[in-house]
C-alpha cells in the first residue's frame, strides 16, 4: 500500500517538496538540544519523543508515516517527497529515531531504515546505491541555528517573521540543491495559493441544481408555494367553476369570485345565465289569462 502512495506521488506531483503546510502533532515549547550523531552530518534530539533531526540548514522530522522539513525548530512543517529527502538523512541508523514506527522492529538498529523495502522498487530504483558512501568523505555538518533558543512561547516568531529573523541572524546556505530550494522558500509562501487553488477546483467541481428535475434549494421552493397558492386561489380548479354556472374568467380577483359564489341552498334560477331570466320575464305566465274568442259569424247568428 506504501509504495502505490510514493508510485502516485512520484506521478502526479503530489508531494512535492515545497507541498502544503500540514501539522504533524510536535509541538515544542522550548529549543531542543541537538545532539551530533556520531559519523554522520546530522544532528537528532535526544530528548524528545519524536524523530527530530537537523541536516544541511533544515530540520527534518518524520511522523505519521512521511517526511517534513522546517527552517524553524517548530515548524510551519512542509511536507517532502520520499525521492526528495537527503540521502544523509535517510542513512542515520534506525537508533536514533526517538519514535521509532512499528515496522522498524526487527532492524538492525546500527543500520538504516529499510527504505527501499518500505518505499518500494520503484523508489529503489530512483535512489540506487543511497545506503552506500564513503563514510571519510562525508561533509561537516551544518552550524546550529542556536539564536532560535531566545523564541520560544510565545514570542515564537509568525511565518512572516520567520524569514527575516533568519536572515538577520544565521549565513549558513545549504549546500544540496534540493534543500537550498526549501531553505529561500519563506515559510507559508505556497500554502495560501494552493489552499485558494484547491477552494476554486472544489467550488467548479460543486453540483450545480437542476430546476427541471425538481432539484432547485429548498428556499427557492418555500419562497415558490405562497405564490403558487394564490394562482390557485385566483384561478379556482375546474370542478369548482362548473359549480358555478359559469364559464371560467382569467384576470377576476379573487374577492369578486367570492361574492359571486351562490350560497347554499339558493334557488337554481340564481345561477341561470342572464338572458334565461329576461326570458321567463316575457312569457304569458305574468299577465292575466284572458278567454279564447270564438268565431263572430257564430256569435251574430245565436
Amino acid at each position: 500500500m506504501r509504495s502505490a502512495v510514493v508510485v502516485t506521488c512520484m506521478l502526479l506531483g503530489v508531494c512535492a517538496p515545497a507541498g502544503a503546510q500540514v501539522s504533524i502533532g510536535i509541538n515544542l515549547g522550548a529549543y531542543p538540544d541537538m545532539v551530533a550523531v556520531p559519523g554522520y552530518p546530522v544532528y537528532y534530539a535526544p530528548r524528545l519523543d519524536s524523530n527530530l533531526f537537523f541536516y544541511d540548514g533544515l530540520y527534518w522530522v518524520y511522523a505519521q508515516d512521511s517526511w517534513y522539513a522546517s527552517s524553524w525548530y517548530d515548524g510551519p512543517w512542509d511536507m517532502v517527497a520520499p525521492e526528495s529527502v537527503p540521502l544523509f538523512v535517510l542513512r542515520v541508523p534506525v537508533r536514533y529515531y526517538r519514535q521509532p514506527p512499528g515496522y522498524f522492529g526487527g532492524w538492525a538498529p546500527e543500520a538504516p531504515p529499510h527504505w527501499g523495502e518500505h518505499w518500494g522498487r520503484s523508489w529503489e530504483q530512483r535512489r540506487s546505491g543511497w545506503d552506500r558512501w564513503d563514510r571519510a568523505s562525508a561533509p561537516a555538518p551544518a552550524p546550529l541555528p542556536t539564536y532560535q533558543r531566545e523564541y520560544s512561547g510565545e514570542r515564537y516568531p509568525r511565518g512572516d517573521q520567520q524569514l527575516a529573523l533568519r536572515n538577520q541572524n544565521y549565513h549558513y546556505q545549504p549546500r544540496e540543491a534540493a534543500v537550498r530550494q526549501q531553505f529561500q522558500r519563506a515559510p507559508g509562501q505556497e500554502a495560501a495559493p494552493q489552499r485558494q487553488a484547491q477552494a476554486e477546483r472544489d467550488r467548479q467541481s460543486a453540483p450545480r441544481p437542476d430546476i427541471r428535475r425538481g432539484d432547485a434549494p429548498v428556499a427557492v421552493e418555500s419562497a415558490a408555494a405562497p405564490g403558487r397558492a394564490e394562482s390557485q386561489a385566483a384561478h379556482p380548479p375546474q370542478a369548482e367553476r362548473a359549480e358555478r354556472g359559469k364559464p371560467p374568467q382569467s384576470g377576476n380577483p379573487g374577492g369578486q369570485d367570492k361574492e359571486r359564489r351562490p350560497e347554499p341552498g339558493a334557488p337554481q334560477r340564481e345561477s341561470q345565465p342572464p338572458r334565461s331570466r329576461e326570458q321567463t320575464d316575457r312569457t304569458p305566465a305574468s299577465a292575466p289569462a284572458q278567454a279564447p274568442r270564438g268565431d263572430p259569424e257564430h256569435e251574430r247568428d245565436h
